[in-house]
């Protein structure tokens, strides 16, 4: 089968202290629930007070227009105070502190299905507003937010599951599409309906065609239609420029109008059908859990405000002191300043590491142009940094420089034998005044 990618630079990434991708263990409940009020762009407000008892699964925040997901409470139990903490990039973020107390309302009980082919695209996107459903893999943006931007759109839609895999760290994800496959499978075409999407395009990553055929297999002959197109494995594959770079050379190979794409990971996906068949909101997350200074790295399924420290002692804690703490992927990732910051909708992966960071005085560029050669846009990163310390340069030669087409994959830093920071100093050059 062929392979669609694109067309230069990227990097392919290993890393031994990532955990298994056999499966998944359930974490314990936490004693503590740390409920985050700040989802994506926007402010969460709350609607419960301290003293108050909420149940598992009840709205505790409701969001407020575009950029805000509505709240649930992952545990039963009591709200004990409201909290606010500043994250590494400074920005400060508010929370609902629930003890956990009384009895659930839905672990280890049957769930109860409701029907949706016969609903209407808008009641569908209330519903998935109503619960909270956001984009899991990415920004946190509210996915009933992605759905609108589509709504006036007069090209064909084309839903595109992205199960891409160029960094061993998105494991969570690929254990999720395993274990959870009907759900993935059944949000994917509760979105097509929403979106009349003419096609569902299964992206998966090469080396895991089995993983496709599965959900190809699953998916079957419902309408709309359904194809398994295998793209690259070199990150910066699953972003969005080079995933529609891949689908659209796939369009033309095919000789078919793709239109304008809706790109949704399986953990999203899963989440939607949560959401429509079962009536059951965000309430937990699958979460990879490793790095070398983990003692037994694993996938974790956690619930949303469970402290990270606690997480890390669902997998042994730590064989030695850690010297990074971080969420996300660590060539993306963001530092975690305290142990009690608790994991989002968003958190697919926790790391430490033992590694101590060599702090060293800053090196010149020497020229050797690995930079350039991992660059998917094609850019000069090296020469890029250079004009960025210009602090004379005109809008005119910023605007020429083609800096806006960086879109902070960080390849270059990866690869950068100076370890300057060529990624964030473009970014900063590009929307420079």
């Amino acid at each position: 089968m062929k392979v669609y990618s694109f067309s230069q630079g990227g990097i392919v990434i290993d890393d031994p202290a990532i955990p298994s991708r056999d499966s998944s263990v359930t974490a314990y409940l936490p004693g503590l629930c740390i409920i985050p009020l700040v989802e994506s762009s926007g402010r969460v407000y709350p609607i419960v007070s301290i003293g108050d008892m909420v149940k598992e699964g009840m709205l505790i925040g409701r969001g407020q227009g575009m950029g805000t997901a509505n709240v649930y409470a992952s545990v039963p139990g009591r709200v004990i105070k409201m909290v606010s903490w500043k994250m590494s990039g400074g920005q400060l973020n508010d929370a609902i502190v629930i003890r956990m107390e009384g009895s659930f309302e839905k672990l280890g009980k049957r769930e109860e299905s409701y029907p949706w082919d016969g609903m209407l695209p808008f009641d569908l996107q209330r519903m998935i507003y109503e619960f909270g459903v956001v984009e899991m893999e990415g920004s946190g943006r509210p996915v009933a937010d992605i759905i609108s931007s589509l709504r006036n759109t007069a090209e064909p839609v084309t839903l595109v599951v992205r199960c891409v895999f160029d960094d061993p760290w998105l494991a969570a994800d690929y254990v999720l599409c395993q274990e959870r496959i009907k759900a993935v499978v059944e949000g994917s075409r509760i979105m097509a309906r929403i979106t009349k999407a003419s096609r569902i395009i299964y992206a998966v990553s090469s080396g895991e065609k089995d993983l496709g055929i599965k959900l190809l297999s699953e998916a079957g002959n419902w309408n709309p239609p359904s194809f398994l197109v295998m793209v690259g494995s070199k990150y910066p594959q699953r972003n969005r420029r080079e995933l529609e770079l891949a689908l659209k050379n796939y369009g033309r190979n095919e000789g078919i109008d793709l239109g304008s794409f809706m790109i949704l990971g399986p953990a999203t996906l899963a989440a939607v059908q949560d959401a429509v068949r079962f009536r059951k909101p965000v309430m937990d997350r699958y979460v990879a859990v490793g790095g070398s200074a983990v003692k037994k790295p694993q996938i974790v399924k956690v619930r949303i405000g469970t402290r990270v420290g606690e997480v890390f002692d669902e997998c042994g804690g730590f064989s030695s002191q850690p010297h990074r703490i971080a969420t996300g992927s660590p060539i993306s990732g963001r530092p975690i300043m305290d142990l009690d910051e608790p994991v989002l909708k968003t958190s697919y992966a926790l790391y430490a590491s033992r590694d101590k960071i060599k702090i060293r005085k800053k090196m010149a560029c020497i020229g050797c142009g690995e930079c350039r050669n991992v660059c998917p846009v094609g850019l000069d990163p090296d020469e890029l940094y250079k004009q960025a310390g210009i602090k004379g340069i005109t809008e005119e030669e910023r605007y020429a420089s083609g800096a806006e087409e960086c879109h902070g994959c960080g390849c270059c830093d990866v690869v950068c034998p100076s370890r300057l920071s060529l990624s964030s100093s473009i970014i900063s050059f590009a929307w420079r005044g």
